[in-house]
Parts: structure tokens; C-alpha cells; sequence
């Protein structure tokens, strides 16, 4: 059976310019579904 790999991702700090449109103040980072 194949296993799939996860890799964690921790997406913290600043104000998310380089996310945007995505990343908003108000609908940061932690909330995005990617």
C-alpha cells in the first residue's frame, strides 16, 4: 500500500502582501484553504 507524505507548513507572521489577494487583514493566513 502507498503511503502519501506529509510535510508540515506553518504560515506565521506579517501581514501576508506577498498572499494577496488571498491574505487579507481580515482573512489571514491561517484560515486559507491551499
Amino acid at each position: 500500500m502507498a503511503q502519501s507524505k506529509l510535510y508540515p507548513v506553518v504560515m506565521a507572521g506579517g501581514s501576508g502582501s506577498r498572499l494577496w489577494p488571498l491574505s487579507r487583514v481580515l482573512y489571514p493566513k491561517q484560515f486559507l484553504c491551499l
